[in-house]
C-alpha cells in the first residue's frame, strides 16, 4: 500500500497544475457557437490527457530536451544581463547561461500565453460581441489547435513533476486520468461561471500573463517560487468573489427598493 500516498499527493498537484490549462480551455472555448462549446472542452481536456501520457511514455526524450544547446553569452548577450548584483555570477551563470530545448519551448510557450491573454484582453475591453459572433470569429479546429500548443507546454511541467513524485509509471498514469476525470467533471461549471461574470474572465486573462511570464522566467534560467504565483491567484479570486457577491446584493436590494415620490 506504500503506492497510496504517492499517487493522493501527486493526483492532488495534477489537479493544481492543470487549473490553468482549464482556464485557458475555459475562456477560448467561449469564442465558439453555443452548441460546439461542451464538444470542444471535452476534446480540449482530452488532448490535454493525451499530451501528458504521451510526454510520460516518452520521458526518457523529455530529459533529452534538457541537455545543452546554445550559451546565450554566444549571441553576443553580455555576461552581467544574466545575474544581477547580490547573486554569485559563477553560480548562476553555470544554469543560466545555458539554453536547451526546454528552455526554447518554456519561453516560446510564455510568450504564446502571454500574446494570446493580451489578444482576448484586448478583444474583450475594446468590445463587447454576442455569442453568435464571437463563435464566427473562431473556428473549431483552430481553437483545438491553440489548446493543443498549450497543452503540449503546460505537460512538460506536469511529467516532471510526476516522475520526481512517484517511482511506478502506473502510479503517474492512474495519478493524470484521476486528475483530467476531476477536471472535466467542473470544467464545464468553470466555463459558465466564466461566462456569466466578466469581470472573472479579465482576472482570469490576467491570471495567464502572469503563468506565460513564469514559463518565459524558467526558459532563462530564473526560478520562480511558484507558491507565490498561486497564493496571489487565490487571494485575488476570493477578493472577487467577495466583489460578484456585493454587487448581486446591492442588485436585489436596489430591485426591492420603493420608487422615489415625488414631492
Amino acid at each position: 500500500m506504500e503506492w497510496i500516498a504517492p499517487l493522493l499527493t501527486l493526483t492532488a498537484m495534477e489537479i493544481v497544475l492543470g487549473i490553468d490549462n482549464v482556464i485557458f480551455i475555459a475562456i477560448l472555448v467561449q469564442r465558439l457557437p453555443i452548441s460546439q462549446q461542451a464538444n470542444a472542452r471535452r476534446l480540449g481536456l482530452g488532448l490535454a490527457l493525451a499530451a501528458r501520457l504521451g510526454l510520460l511514455f516518452a520521458i526518457s526524450w523529455i530529459m533529452s530536451l534538457e541537455e545543452p544547446l546554445f550559451h546565450w553569452t554566444d549571441l553576443g548577450i553580455p555576461e552581467t544581463w544574466l545575474y544581477s548584483a547580490n547573486e554569485d555570477a559563477a553560480a548562476v551563470l553555470e544554469e543560466r547561461n545555458v539554453v536547451s530545448w526546454k528552455d526554447l519551448i518554456l519561453i516560446g510557450g510564455g510568450l504564446f500565453l502571454i500574446a494570446k491573454s493580451v489578444h482576448e484582453l484586448h478583444a474583450k475591453l475594446e468590445g463587447e460581441h454576442g455569442p453568435g459572433k464571437q463563435g464566427a470569429t473562431a473556428s473549431f479546429g483552430m481553437v483545438l489547435f491553440q489548446i493543443l500548443i498549450l497543452d503540449l507546454i503546460f505537460s512538460l511541467d506536469s511529467v516532471i513533476t510526476a516522475v520526481g513524485m512517484a517511482e511506478d509509471i502506473w502510479v503517474m498514469v492512474l495519478a493524470m486520468v484521476i486528475a483530467m476525470g476531476v477536471m472535466l467533471i467542473f470544467a464545464g461549471a468553470i466555463s459558465q461561471f466564466v461566462a456569466r461574470h466578466p469581470t472573472l474572465k479579465i482576472l482570469a486573462l490576467s491570471f495567464l500573463i502572469l503563468i506565460g511570464m513564469l514559463l518565459f522566467a524558467e526558459g532563462t534560467g530564473v526560478h520562480v517560487n511558484r507558491g507565490y504565483l498561486y497564493f496571489a491567484m487565490v487571494f485575488a479570486l476570493v477578493v472577487e468573489i467577495m466583489n460578484i457577491r456585493f454587487r448581486a446584493k446591492a442588485a436585489a436590494v436596489q430591485l426591492h427598493e420603493p420608487p422615489p415620490v415625488d414631492a
